[in-house]
């Protein structure tokens, strides 16, 4: 088969079309992805990394974080029950517990947590003497019943 020279120059100059259309579309698209991959180096940080590997590491960190936040909750938690178990909560009430002595000489301390566990212990001076008395209470309740004052001062350590 034999191709005249006008036929030639035809496929040719077609050729030449289609080779230059090619060129230009693969620098259209080597263009996009420059642009693509420079605002990928934005959002990592210069990385060469995909945005895909970026993903999964954001992901693992992630996790991480609510493991810690987990742990911090809960340490948390366990100081929470050993600071209501502490004696937070304090009270002194001073008072005459004789009519001939003054100076509000006797005194009833609470010393308790947040559940009202605790003691409270009373000093009743007098002229003469004075005498110690220790109550336990369990959830504000006592074994022994609690004087006026005594009372008044869980009162006061609880705060109301």
């Amino acid at each position: 088969m034999h191709v005249g020279a006008a036929t030639a120059a035809v496929i040719a100059v077609a050729g030449l079309v289609v080779g230059f259309g090619g060129l230009a579309l693969a620098w259209a698209s080597w263009l996009k992805i420059s642009r693509t991959r420079d605002a990928q180096k934005h959002v990592l940080g210069g990385s060469r990394r995909d945005v895909i590997d970026f993903a999964v590491s954001l992901q693992t960190r992630i996790d991480d974080l609510h493991g810690t936040v987990d742990e911090i909750a809960a340490g948390l938690a366990r100081l929470d029950r050993r600071i209501d178990q502490g004696l937070t909560n304090v009270a002194v009430v001073r008072y005459d517990a004789y009519e001939d002595t003054g100076g509000h000489q006797s005194a009833s301390v609470a010393m308790l947590d947040a559940t009202r566990t605790g003691v409270v212990i009373t000093a009743i001076t007098g002229r003469e003497h004075a005498r110690i008395y220790v109550k336990d209470l369990e959830r504000g309740v006592s074994a022994i019943p609690l004087s006026p004052e005594e009372s008044d001062a869980v009162e006061r350590a609880m705060g109301r």
